[in-house]
Parts: structure tokens; sequence; C-alpha cells
């Protein structure tokens, strides 16, 4: 099957009574498209993809289980492309347009009207092509019914879902929806005779009897699916090719297919070439290393590790905070794609927030990687809030424009990074080239949804890079682990970052990547740190421990009581010379509490508060002062002479900032240390001789326990967040250092004894625990397994088998699934155990009526006017969209929420509810009063953009 040409053969070749099997209509212009030419255009589009456009890592994959190879995949790609339709040719679809049907009675073809159908849900076209094809491959090419499965089912499933045996046995029973009751030879001849062209004309004819006893993998069955899927679409598109036959020149071949191709402008895949020269070598090239610089030891050995490896696989970095895990793990993708034929790779991370901060620095290192496309390469920002972010907006325009060294020479090319117009959207936007995102895209891979297969097609053609692993909980994991399996199937290199992770946890990765769940005690019994784990299927794994950058913090750990008193003096009396400290809250309540105290005590300009509960572009400004105020040395705007920030969770990662004093609430071990990473995180002065003398110790203050019970007991918004069984685990191992009298008793050396604390606190054993603690740290242990299972059997329901032996067809793949997976927050938590929360936009309405947006939104967005009788314009419009803010847990228990929607709805603008207002649309608006208040549900809200939303009730 060639590109140019395609269609005469087919016309030439048809009967009449082909010729006129309908396949779709348009209503509004009359036009209609017989099958033959969807079959070609797919064929032909098929053909552009697999040449133009598929990574070698798939096609290798594809042709690894075929005879032929590469020539069979080939084939067998642009033939299951043509085929997919075929169960167009049937009554049960025909008969649905009567006007239409008119002309197949004419040419011999009998056809119920639509009123005369059986039910024809029985045999939607998807299912009705698989019987159809497999009676093909039985009766006329001698298969057995069985071995039909594995192509049969890519026919079947091009709608997203795969049938099920349930499904094609009830379609069995009513063949009359197949081919019309005493007319059955004439439906049948028609059927076979496309069947039979499409076979001729894209040449597997001779191919057939050598592929009836391959057995082809289930990845391989996936990837197939995801083409023919990716083929309908665009050969589908009436802007690509229009409806036939009243479509003018551009219904004519050649000129068709490569009109089309040229309009869709599909981007090239990245074609990466090995990276040459030592580590140092290419640190300084990909990331402007300052002259003289050097990669840390564990970069140097990620590299290398890389390198030493019989083929790509999984690596677990294991590092400290700030040792150039984000870097390591670029390159290492590098070496990965080279060696394994990628065509890009994706970067996940655990919330939007982390995504953002990440997409620069990942278009600051594709700035220089040889190997990029020579006009243009794809990029995609995985979130549901992209289209807020300013750096992807500008690759939606012309797209940013790159100088790129090709050659490693001084004569530089460019190429673009766009933002593809076809590349977008939650069911295509991840087959872009280059991606970064929420974690969520890659848990998706192991939930059960609609058009699952086109997110392995994206994920099995990259490299894949999963970022602060220690932050995902039990019900994650199992996503994360399934997802993992499946990569390893595909060959799909895998880099896990982690600043502290179980060994455990480190063995289960292991274990889910190469489908041995046996053996790797060493991987588990491994404890150094920094550490770095390397696995492939079949081969055992490997444990390297590098040194030590030598970069390190000594903290010196003590207990503080938890009340506000307490704080307000330690804090007095520390920051009497000066200073700059981070109180680390685990709830929002709690840092409002404590941020109202301590302005009471230093007063308001000296302290700032951070947490979720703000709205988008007031969360994303907030975190970029944080860096500018408290990020390295020389850069952004000065360093406070004395501050106080209180902050929840958001500090904990993802966010280069240094502190002089740390007090933090308890939370499980590795989060204390992530916070500890906070602390004298960049030099500053020799000798830390640039903070103030009496903080150039590092010290880490914990609260939010009462000390005085035995055991202590942590305050009930942590217990509820992480658990007492975790926070006394968290306790035990701390305990030593806290009842501590001297100094050296009390340090935590960092990173020296991140991994014997952690993993210490995630052991199995009580060892540590005190005799006194027993009662308490048994309840809490019970508590703790029974939360566990039940995630784990809710992760369960909607789980993604792992793949099955090769042969076994998709049949049922995706059956009992969720639908369609959706990155809203109700999609997010399909794969993350939370309650649904409501989200909102904010705007703000004077007592005469006229609503703006909130005067103090950045970039002139703030205080546009958002007129009510129409729809608002579109910089408005965004702007309302970008002061998006989630309401606290009050209004997600209970009657609350529901309540909450009614109010919400009751108060929705109808000229914002029509397509002309499609960016705002369907939102929920809450409206401020010019104080910023608002009544809902029965709270009393205040928005400040100092302190952000606060929720009282009204009683």
């Amino acid at each position: 099957m060639t590109n140019e040409g395609h269609l005469e053969p087919w016309v030439a070749g048809l009967s009449s009574a082909a010729r006129v099997v309908w396949a779709k209509h348009d209503f509004d212009t009359n036009d209609w498209l017989p099958l033959y030419r969807h079959m070609a255009d797919s064929a032909a589009v098929a053909t552009l993809l697999w040449d133009e456009w598929l990574p070698p890592q798939v096609r290798r994959l594809i042709a690894d289980a075929l005879p032929g190879g590469e020539d069979d995949a080939r084939l067998l790609t642009v033939w299951l492309c043509c085929v997919h339709d075929i169960g167009k040719a049937t009554p049960a679809f025909a008969g649905q347009v009567d006007v239409l049907a008119d002309d197949m009675r004419a040419n011999g073809l009998a056809t119920p009207s639509r009123k005369q159908l059986p039910d024809h849900s029985y045999a939607p076209h998807g299912l009705a092509g698989q019987l159809i094809l497999r009676d093909w491959l039985v009766t006329r090419h001698g298969w057995t019914e069985r071995a039909t499965h594995q192509l049969t089912v890519v026919v079947g499933g091009h709608h997203g879902v795969q049938p099920t045996n349930t499904g094609i046995l009830a379609a069995d029973k009513r063949p009359g929806l197949l081919r019309t009751p005493g007319n059955e030879q004439a439906w049948l001849d028609v059927q076979n005779e496309l069947l039979d062209v499409a076979a001729d004309r894209t040449g597997v004819t001779p191919r057939l009897a050598a592929w009836r006893d391959a057995k082809l993998p289930q990845p391989v069955q996936v990837l197939l699916s995801s083409l023919v899927i990716t083929a309908d679409w665009i050969a589908s598109n009436p802007d690509l090719f229009p409806l036939f036959p009243n479509a003018g020149t551009r219904s004519r071949d050649p000129v068709r297919t490569r009109e089309a191709w040229r309009l869709l402008d599909l981007p090239a895949q990245w074609r990466p070439r090995e990276p040459r020269g030592t580590p140092a070598e290419l640190f300084a090239t990909r990331f402007a290393l300052p002259p003289g610089a050097n990669p840390r030891p564990v970069q140097e050995q990620a590299v290398e590790a890389a390198r030493a490896m019989p083929a790509p696989g999984l690596m677990i970095l294991e590092a400290p905070m700030g040792e150039g895990k984000t870097e390591a793990a670029l390159t290492v993708a590098e070496v990965f794609a080279a060696r394994s034929g990628a065509g890009g790779c994706f970067v996940a991370l655990p919330t939007m927030a982390t995504s953002n901060a990440m997409f620069d620095r990942f278009l600051n290192w594709l700035a220089h990687v040889p190997g990029m496309p020579q006009e243009a390469a794809s990029v995609f920002l995985a979130h549901s809030k992209a289209h807020l972010n300013e750096d992807y907006l500008a690759l939606m325009g012309g797209g940013v424009t790159l100088d790129l060294d090709r050659d490693g020479g001084d004569d530089r090319d460019s190429t673009s990074l766009i933002a593809h117009r076809w590349l977008r959207g939650r069911k295509k936007g991840m087959l872009a080239s280059f991606a970064v995102g929420t974690v969520d895209q890659l848990l998706f891979m192991g939930l059960k949804t609609r058009h699952l297969v086109l997110r392995h097609l994206a994920l099995a053609g990259k490299t894949v890079v999963v970022d602060e692993a220690h932050a995902y909980d039990t019900f994650m994991n199992t996503y994360l682990d399934r997802a993992l399996t499946w990569l390893g199937e595909y060959g799909v290199p895998v880099v896990v970052l982690t600043a502290t992770l179980p060994a455990r946890r480190r063995r289960e990765l292991v274990a889910a990547y190469t489908g041995d769940h046996g053996g790797h005690d060493h991987v588990e019994q491994a404890r150094a740190h920094p550490l770095i784990t390397t696995a492939t299927p079949g081969a055992p794994a490997n444990v390297l421990a590098p040194p030590a950058s030598g970069r390190g913090t000594d903290v010196l750990v003590e207990p503080l009581a938890d009340d506000l008193d307490t704080l307000g003096a330690r804090l007095t009396a520390e920051l009497v010379d000066g200073g700059c400290a981070l109180v680390i809250r685990n709830t929002v309540a709690r840092v409002h509490e404590a941020a109202a105290h301590l302005r009471d005590i230093f007063g308001e300009g000296t302290v700032t508060v951070a947490h979720s509960r703000f709205l988008d572009l007031d969360r994303a400004a907030n975190d970029a002062d944080l860096v500018a105020a408290y990020g390295p040395p020389g850069r952004g705007a000065d360093r406070p002479a004395r501050h106080i920030v209180v902050a929840t969770q958001v500090v904990e990662q993802s966010l280069d900032v240094d502190f002089d004093l740390l007090v933090t609430d308890l939370a499980p071990i590795d989060l204390v240390l992530q916070r500890m990473g906070r602390l004298h995180r960049h030099p500053r002065g020799d000798d830390q001789a640039e903070r103030p003398e009496r903080l150039r110790r590092a010290r880490c203050l914990i609260t939010g326990v009462d000390w005085t019970t035995t055991p202590p007991e942590p305050v009930r918004g942590s217990r509820t967040i992480y658990g007492a069984h975790v926070l006394l685990r968290s306790l035990a191992v701390l305990r030593s250092r806290l009842e501590a009298r001297t100094d050296a008793e009390r340090t935590v050396r960092l990173p020296d004894d991140i991994s014997p604390l952690v993993q210490d606190a995630y052991a199995d054993d009580d060892a540590l625990i005190p005799p006194t603690w027993k009662d308490e740290a048994e309840e809490a242990r019970t508590a703790h397994e029974v939360t566990h299972v039940v995630r784990q059997e809710k992760a369960d329901v909607f789980l993604l088998d792992e793949p099955k032996r090769p042969g076994r067809a998709l049949i049922g793949w995706v059956d009992a699934g969720v639908g369609d997976a959706d990155d809203s927050h109700k999609g997010r938590a399909q794969v993350r155990d939370t309650t649904e929360s409501l989200e909102v936009l904010v705007a703000r309405r004077s007592t005469d009526g006229t609503v703006t947006t909130v005067p103090w939104l950045p970039d002139e967005r703030g205080g546009l006017e958002l007129p009510t009788h129409t729809a608002p314009p579109s910089d408005a419009a965004r702007a309302l969209l970008a002061s998006a803010l989630r309401l606290p847990y009050q209004f997600t228990v209970g009657a609350a929420i529901d309540r909450a929607i009614e109010e919400l709805e009751a108060d929705m603008v109808p000229a914002w509810q029509t397509k002309d207002a499609h960016w705002i649309a369907g939102e929920l608006v809450l409206f401020l009063d010019e104080n910023d208040r608002a009544e809902l549900a029965g709270h009393h809200l205040h928005y400040t953009r100092t302190d952000g939303l606060k929720a009282t009730r009204a009683e």
C-alpha cells in the first residue's frame, strides 16, 4: 500500500454491491462516504504513521512478535487499519439511514428499515467487524477460531473498549444483525469481497498463513489497537479527508493523502543519538554548568550505570535533597532513549505546581539535546490547568525556536517546540513527543478506562521519569506498580527519583517492573544513601552506592510544646538578631491559627503564609515569591533580614528554598527529613557567617504533639492525615534524639542518617517501640493494616490486569472500567484515594451588581469586568478561569457538598453557560462581596490575598 493513487484499484475491482455499502454520513451536506474510501484512507494514514512518525521502540516491539520482523509488522498494522470498519458492511449498521439503505437494496443487499431493525446495540460495528474478520480468517484462510481472537479484537476495540466474551456470545446469537436473513450470501459475498481486496491491496495475503501460528503478546495487541484508533481518527477528520463525492479536487488521489498529511503537519518524533563524552562533559553541555563545576558523584555514577546496563530498563535513584537528581535523570533518559529507540520523554510529578516548576527546566534541557526533529518537536503539559501556564501557552502559537548544535560542532541548526493542535486534550495530548505532567497521567495507565490503548501507545514510545516517588500513598502505589509492570513489558526505560524510600518499597518497584516477585533480597537489604538500583527483566538487579557529594547538614532536633505562646516565645528568642524561620503545619487551620498569633508578636509584614487554599494565580505567585526570597544566593529578591513563613506541606518538595530555622508538626519520618532539607540548604558565606550567629547551626523543632502523654500524642489533624501508626513510628526513630541532653546526641546528620531512619521507621518489627507504648502502638498498627487493606481493595476495583501470556486476546480488557479517564479532580480521584472536593472560580460582585475579576490579580488581569448579560471577553474569561479555588474539607463531607453545589448553581449566570463562553461554561462561580466575603452552605467565607480562604461555621 503506497500513499499515492491508493483508491483507483479498489474502485476497479469492486462489485456494484460492494461500492454502495454505506459507511458514514454528513447530515448537514448530505455527503456520503463509501466504506472502501475510508478503508483506503485509513490504510494510507497507517502507512505514513509507521514510516514517518512511530518511534523505533514501538516498531521493534511489534516486529519482534512476528515471523517476518518489521516487514510483517508494517504489513499487519496497515492491514488492520484498512479493515477496522468492516463491521459497517452489515444491515445492523447500514440500515440506520433509510435513504442510503435504498441504494443497497437496489444492488441486491436486503436491508431492513430503521424501524424494522432488531436491537442493533448487540452488534455495534466494532464488534460486528471482529466477528466478520473472524469468519473470513477461519473459512477462507484456515485459521482456528481461537487463533483469530488476538487480531480480531483489535478491530472490535477500535472505539476504545474491547468486546467481552459475553458481548461476542450475544452477537453470535443474533446473526441477522450481520447478514439479513434470507439474503445472507449476498451480504457475506460483499464482506468477503471487501476483505479480499483489502488483503490484496495491502499485500498481506501471502503472509496470513505465516501469522496463523504467531502468538502476539498483549502489549503488541494494545499497540496495534492504538494505531488503528489513531489512523481512524485522522482518516475520519473531514477537514483532512473531505467527504465524497462533493469535495472538489481533494477527493482525487494522490492529492488527497498528500494534502491531508501536509495539513495535519504531525511533528516527527525525537531521534536521540547516543550521548558521547564523560559525564562531566555531558552535564556541562546539557545544563550550562559554570566553568570549573563538576557533576556530583551520584550524577556521574547514574550515567555510568545507565551505560553499563545490558539494556535500558529501570533505574531507581535515591539521593538527598539538592543533589541534582533531576539533571541526572534527564541525562540518563537521554542515554536510555538512544539505546532503546524511544521517540520522547515524559516526566511525572506529584502535583500541578511541581509540574509547572519542572516544565521550564524541561524546556531548557530540550534546548541542549541533540537529535531533535528538523522542523518541530511536539510538547505537552499534562495536567488540567496547563492552559494557565504561560510557558505552555507560548508553545500554542508559533512555538519556541531553539538553536541546536546537531553535530557537536560549530554549525548550529534550529527546531521549534510546539504544542501541536492535534496533540492536545486528555486522549491525544500524551502522544506528543515530550511531556511533563502530574503522575496521574502515568497512573491512568493502570486504570481500566475507555481508549486506554492510546495512553499505552503514548508511554510505550518514551522514556519515563517518575519524580518524588516517596510522595505516593498505598492507593497511588497500586496503580504505579501496575503501570510499571506494563512499562516493563513494553521495554520502556524508567527512572524513579526519590530522596527517601523505604527499602521494601524499593524492592516492590523492581518486582513490578521486572515481573520477578521472588529474589531481590539484596535490593531490600541495601542501606546506603545515595543509592542507585538498576534492573532489567530477566536479569539480576544491581545496587550501587556512590559516595556522597560531601554536602551535608547536621540538624539539631528537639521537641517543642504545642501551644502558641510557646511557639511565639521561642521564635522571639531565636530571631532576636534576625533570621528566616519556616513553620510547617499539617493543616490549613493550624497555619491560620499560628500566623495570626505570630503577627500579633512580630507584626503583619513579618509573617507570610503558604498553603493550597489560594486562587491558582495567587498560589503560583506565592511559590515564585518564596523561591525569589529564600532560594539560592544571588537569585531573585533580597533575603529578608527577619521573616517567618508559616506553610503547609506545599513547601516539602520541588521548591528550592533555604531557611535558618525549622519548626514542623510531626509527620512521617521521610517527610520530616524532606522538611529538614529546607534547612541550611545553600551555603551563606564561610561557616554560614551570613546567618545570624545563634542560627548558624541548623535546628528543627518538632511540635504538633502532646509530649506529656505516654506515648506522646500527635494532634488530631495530623492523625487524620497520616494515621497514628506512621506517626508513632516516626516518633520512635527520633525518640533517642528528642530525649537527649547533648547536642551530639540530638543531631540528625543529612544525608548519612536518612536511610537508617527511614528503613527503621518502615520496618515490620517493633524493636524500637518502648514497652510503655505497646498497647497504643498495637492498636495503631491494627488500624493501619485495616486501612491498608481497604485502600488496596478499593484500588483493585478498576485496576488493569497484568499482561497475560502471549496469544491471549485482549477480550474484556477494560471490562467493568470507569469509562473515560478525566484529568479533573474527579478523574484524579480514580487513582488517588481522595474525596471529591469542590472547585470554584472566584469573582467579585459589587452592591450595584457589577461583576469583575478580583482586583489584585497580576499582569493586568485584576478588576476586569465580567458582563452578566453576555459571554465575557476571552481575556476576562481566562482571568476568571485562572482564579480557581478548591474549597476546604467542610464542603466535601455529608450533605455539605450537595448544599454548596445547589447554592452555587442557583447563582449561575445563564449567559456564561453558552458556547460563546466556552472558557467558563459549566464552571461554578463563587461571588465575593466588596469585602471579599461570602456565605455558602452555612459557612462564612473570607478570602484575603495574604491568607487565602478562611471558612467558619455561620453559627
